[in-house]
């Protein structure tokens, strides 16, 4: 036995085969010619190129382990450290030592999963708030009912590539100063699948699948907002091949609400009322999400408080309960008045002794409500 192919790979003799395959991938990277142009560097390549064309391959190690020279046997020998059929292991490991990963052998499935897809949907808040169920129509595609997802004609069927005999891929050898090296690209006649569709289906042209519109009943839950996406599994486009479909996102959005404005699940609105009301306390009607309610305007109300109806808000989404609605309250002052009023308001001012007020100054300050309402209208 000339020539020890463990200590040229630095390996035990009872290495496994993954410890023979990462040595060799380890001095690959460090002797392979184009990293290493040295002479002796070229030497040393081949050398362990042929010890791993060896151990690699479990019948010529036996061989080797009982004292023979599996590489003087082999046919065709490309001699030590060819690129043969047997040299080099597979070109791929020489790929996977530099780009860390092994070319996929065999044919590509014709079959593959299918894209998700997403559609918008409107509600109305009360929608919204308490859940609903909405019928869509949707566009995606379907498998074609005439091939059932093969893509042959009726009658027909895929057939084994005669130029890559089902492999999906061809070889090619060349030559270079470094022996034999064979390199495998996909079949250009079948495009890697290993068969071919010689009546494609005149539905799908051999796709599988077909545009279809289809009605789905979508529930949406109780506590959806703006943005909220709801996932239909195996709803969205069926694959190539007739292969298995992706999920359709169903995204939520509300339409803005005549009376409420929301901000998570609380809902607000304004009430005006005139500063009489406010001064005496009132009652004021509201149709709320529940139906009509009155809002109680307790005597000396100010501008600028709320009142909060608690549990008229939206359901949560995740946990129950509900979150409040919100009424914030804006008082007016006449602008003109009549004689008499003019009269009544100046005999309640004498009694109050308000006729000349001196007011009480302090610094600015707008009410939360008062300045979410102005970002809203752009001041």
């Amino acid at each position: 036995m000339a020539t020890d192919y463990y200590a040229v790979l630095g390996v035990r003799r009872d290495a496994s085969q993954d410890e023979i395959k990462k040595a060799f991938r380890r001095l690959a990277r460090e002797l392979h010619p184009d990293v290493n142009p040295d002479p002796k560097t070229q030497e040393r390549f081949k050398e362990i190129n042929a010890a791993y064309e060896v151990l690699s391959d479990p019948q010529k190690k036996q061989v080797y382990d009982l004292g023979g020279d599996p590489l003087s046997q082999a046919a065709g020998g490309g001699g030590a450290g060819g690129f043969g059929a047997g040299g080099f292991g597979n070109f791929s490991d020489i790929m996977d030592a530099f780009f860390g990963t092994a070319s996929q052998r065999g044919p590509r499935s014709r079959t593959r999963r299918g894209q998700d897809a997403m559609i918008r949907i409107e509600v109305e808040l009360d929608e919204a708030a308490f859940g609903t169920t909405k019928d869509i129509q949707v566009d995606t595609a379907v498998v074609c009912n005439t091939c059932n997802g093969e893509g042959a004609a009726p009658g027909t069927s895929a057939q084994t590539c005669d130029m890559c005999r089902g492999r999906g891929e061809v070889s090619q050898v060349t030559r270079s100063f470094l022996g034999q090296v064979m390199t495998s690209r996909p079949c250009p006649q079948c495009q890697g699948f290993g068969t071919v569709v010689p009546t494609p289906c005149p539905e799908c042209a051999g796709d599988g699948r077909i545009r279809s519109r289809r009605t789905l009943t979508v529930k949406i839950p109780a506590g959806v907002d703006n943005g909220t996406r709801i996932q239909l599994a195996g709803e969205g486009e069926v694959g190539p091949g007739g292969g298995p479909a992706g999920d359709l996102y169903v995204e939520i959005h509300e339409l803005p609400h005549s009376t409420f404005q929301r901000r998570g699940d609380d809902l607000h609105c304004t009430v005006t009322i005139p500063m009489t009301a406010a001064a005496l306390g009132t009652k004021v009607p509201l149709e709320t999400l529940d139906g009509m309610e009155e809002v109680d305007i307790r005597p000396g109300t100010q501008s600028g408080q709320s009142i909060p109806l608690h549990g008229r808000g939206v359901t949560h989404l995740r946990g129950g309960g509900r979150g409040d609605l919100i009424v914030h309250v804006e008082v007016t002052t006449p602008t003109k008045l009549d004689s008499e009023q003019e009269r009544v308001l100046r005999e309640l001012a004498e009694l109050r002794g308000e006729e000349r007020p001196q007011g009480q100054f302090q610094p600015g300050q707008q009410g939360l409500f008062s300045r979410l309402k102005d970002a809203f209208n752009g001041r």
